[in-house]
């Protein structure tokens, strides 16, 4: 089958996202309108006069040479098991006519999965210091993507350790489906949980943690304040209040159930926040934050645990704790991250990871060396 690519609305880039099961809400012609700081535009792939895939793409402008870095987060939305023979050469002709000197994607495609127990025993292993030391489950399409790109000029970009500055590679999920495609029940997903983590849960409903949800509106606000705090305890940069206000109007004007605000409270005080986002069958827990008062009342727990609910009542397939490092070592300080995610169940997830074709090679080489210097 051939196919050839060309803008399309975003209004008919969200009909096709809605016949889908599963979009990045990377992927969504609404991410465009949060990330205003790049140009954007939608793309469809035609076979005749069918749309048969989509995908975002986000252009980085070169400051006087009139060219861009053309990226697509978590996409393309296409097939990624039928052959990218026919998938990406007219992707890459028509952003080379554009004027991109180069083009990045990040395939939202797994090569290997660790179960919760192989991720609890390689911690406890002192001989085992990075996930992939450990024996994974591979996945055949995600190592056939993987030698496309390599055979085909594609330049991986994913960082060895910690996060680099795209979309992590690795990532923590609770599958919320059986092998035989029915919804888990809360008892199920409960009990795939470590003891400690259904304690937390309990702990919190004992003392009466109080968990609501919110559009955004005034309680972003407290969100913000509640995640500028965090940043400080926790040593990382916080994006603006605007940009959170953004995200929330760009999301929920293209679905109401969309982005979620999640707050929990005890005695009034707000203890613990973070925002779900649901595309289809997929939902993340994309931004969190803590009071480092009473973290004993265990309201980050009760917020995951109230997010995982509602994600098996709305039939989701995975509920998406977003990145983790490779890290298994005790002495790494990013190992919290992943011992924290652990305690959920589900497993940890290695992707295809960011890859960039070079259209123009000098012009991205001074690019990258650019990128290399801003980031020490």
């Amino acid at each position: 089958m051939t196919f050839t690519v060309r803008p399309i609305s975003p209004a008919e880039h969200l009909d096709h996202v809605r016949s889908r099961r599963s979009v990045s809400f990377l992927q969504t012609p609404a991410w465009a309108e949060v990330k205003t700081e790049w140009r954007s535009e939608s793309l469809g792939w035609y076979a005749g006069d069918r749309l048969a895939a989509t995908g975002l793409v986000l252009h980085r402008s070169v400051p006087r040479l009139g060219r861009t870095l053309a990226y697509l987060p978590w996409g393309p939305d296409i097939d990624w098991a039928g052959g990218l023979t026919v998938w990406f050469p007219p992707l890459v002709s028509y952003l080379r006519s554009q004027g991109a000197f180069a083009i990045r994607v990040a395939p939202p495609v797994p090569t290997d999965t660790w179960d919760a127990a192989q991720v609890k025993d390689g911690i406890a292993d002192p001989g085992v210091a990075r996930l992939t030391d450990l024996p994974g489950r591979p996945d055949p399409v995600g190592a056939e993507v993987t030698r496309y790109l390599g055979d085909s000029g594609w330049i991986p970009q994913n960082p060895t350790d910690g996060f680099g500055a795209g979309q992590p590679q690795f990532t923590y999920e609770i599958p919320l489906r059986r092998p035989d495609g029915t919804v888990r029940s809360e008892e199920d997903v409960l009990r795939g949980m470590n003891q400690l983590w259904r304690r937390n849960i309990k702990r919190a409903a004992k003392a009466g943690v109080e968990v609501t949800t919110s559009a955004g509106g005034a309680d972003l606000k407290a969100f913000h304040d509640l995640y500028v705090h965090t940043a400080e305890r926790d040593h990382f940069t916080p994006r603006p209040l605007a940009y959170f206000g953004k995200m929330f109007a760009a999301l929920s004007a293209e679905d109401p159930e969309r982005i979620t605000l999640y707050l929990a409270r005890h005695d009034g005080d707000l203890v613990a926040a973070t925002i779900y986002v649901r595309v289809g069958g997929h939902a993340w827990y994309v931004y969190g934050a803590s009071s480092t008062e009473k973290r004993d009342v265990r309201g980050s727990n009760a917020l995951q645990w109230a997010m995982i609910r509602d994600s098996l009542a709305a039939g989701c397939d995975v509920y998406d704790l977003r990145g983790i490092t490779p890290t298994l070592s005790t002495d790494d300080p990013h190992v919290g991250l992943i011992q924290f995610k652990v305690g959920t169940g589900g497993q940890a997830v290695r992707y295809v990871g960011e890859w960039d074709l070079p259209l123009r090679p000098i012009l991205y080489r001074a690019f990258d060396l650019y990128m290399r210097r801003r980031s020490r």
